[in-house]
């Protein structure tokens, strides 16, 4: 059994973290790398707990994630109680209970103390919990990781407080305006799900080390404000019933968009949909975007035709979702020595089936049913352009 410990376990990191390792012990996280942790115990400690209850949960950690801290204090003078004082408090309830686990820390690249981190007291404040965490260590043999994290973005950050990141994603969510000093400021960011990824990694005995002897989390991006503000007004503008943004995974606009869309009120999730319809059924359009095509759903009603077309290069895929019926395609121009053959399919909602429509192949699709709707989940290669339709009819 594995017993964590995780003190700011309401904050930010906190929560994620939490999250993570509750679905892991709930056997909702199966993925194969995380069985070292089971059976799990997940403790908490945040602000609101009271102070024995660090040194009671301390005593029979298994690990401690140090999470907890503070970064905009009203008094400066908090830095310390926050940072180096409780990391002290701590490393106390450890060693008086002769607790030798790992301890995780979460310091900051502002430790450093270096460049625009110079004067920092904040950053000196995670300096003494570091080297707080470090002489624990060096008396008792722990095993000691300190993470000099950069700036944390995701899911569940609080705006308008310390996150560049969570505020402008609020602001630009609402259509509020967005301050920018200097649009040429390069920061460096960890986005949240990448940085409990190596936390869970660091409890599992897999934590990568610097030369330094810190501890590695990445992959990090380094992106200028003006950036964030571009991507974010693009997603704002692109945003609608039927856009479908670039997604690559790993991307540090795809990481943008994922946090950008959880600051989204609900209300503004929700889009209705343009309807094409005649006597045949109806014609909706789902998705679309560059590089990707679009994705659409066809209704055709009892022993209605839609189709009688074909295209130059445009193909599609169709998969009929509900209800029964006939496609049809014959190529318009054969191959000499080929046949005009026209190929026929039965589809049904029963027997998923995928049909590909073939670029110069004129094309039909038949509901058979004398009472129930087709339905046709249909891909198309490329975005229909009505300057550019390249749809022509013939009959099949």
């Amino acid at each position: 059994m594995m017993r964590v410990l995780v003190t700011g376990s309401a904050g930010f990191v906190g929560r994620n973290l939490v999250e993570s390792l509750c679905n892991i012990r709930d056997g909702k996280d199966m993925r194969p790398q995380y069985a070292g942790f089971l059976p799990l115990v997940v403790d908490t400690f945040d602000v609101d707990d009271a102070p024995e209850a660090l040194t009671e949960r301390a005593a029979t950690a298994d690990v401690v994630v140090h999470l907890a801290g503070v970064n905009r204090p009203e008094d400066p003078a908090d830095f310390v109680r926050g940072n180096r004082d409780l990391t002290q408090v701590l490393v106390d309830a450890l060693e008086t209970s002769g607790n030798q686990c790992p301890v995780v820390l979460a310091s900051s690249v502002q430790a450093t103390l270096e460049g625009r981190y110079a004067g920092s007291d904040y950053g000196r404040s995670k300096r003494e919990a570091e080297n707080v965490l470090q002489e624990h260590s060096r008396r008792t043999g722990a095993e000691a990781l300190i993470y000099r994290l950069p700036n944390v973005y995701g899911k569940w950050c609080r705006p308008n407080y310390n996150s560049v990141v969570a505020t402008f994603c609020y602001n630009t969510a609402r259509g509020l305006p967005l301050r920018v000093d200097d649009p040429s400021t390069s920061l460096e960011f960890i986005y949240i799900d990448d940085l409990v990824s190596c936390i869970l990694d660091a409890l599992l005995g897999k934590a990568r080390r610097t030369e330094d002897g810190f501890c590695q989390a990445g992959p990090t991006d380094h992106v200028t404000l003006g950036q964030i503000v571009d991507l974010l007004r693009s997603f704002s503008e692109t945003q609608g019933a039927c856009a479908l943004m670039d997604v690559t995974p790993g991307t540090f606009a795809t990481k943008l968009l994922s946090t950008y869309m959880s600051y989204l009120p609900p209300v503004d999730a929700t889009h209705a949909l343009r309807v094409n319809s005649d006597e045949r059924g109806s014609f909706v359009e789902l998705l679309r975007a560059p590089g990707f095509g679009q994705v659409s759903f066809n209704v055709v009603k009892p022993g209605k035709t839609k189709g009688q077309h074909w295209h130059h290069s445009k193909w599609e895929k169709f998969c009929v979702v509900a209800g029964e019926g006939v496609i049809a395609q014959r190529p318009v121009s054969p191959r000499e020595g080929e046949p005009a053959e026209t190929t026929i399919v039965n589809v049904r909602s029963s027997e998923p089936t995928m049909v590909d429509i073939l670029p110069g192949y004129t094309h039909r699709i038949t509901n058979t049913s004398a009472t129930d709707d087709l339905v046709v989940v249909m891909w198309a290669n490329e975005q229909f352009d009505p300057g550019c339709p390249d749809t022509y009819r013939l009959e099949v």
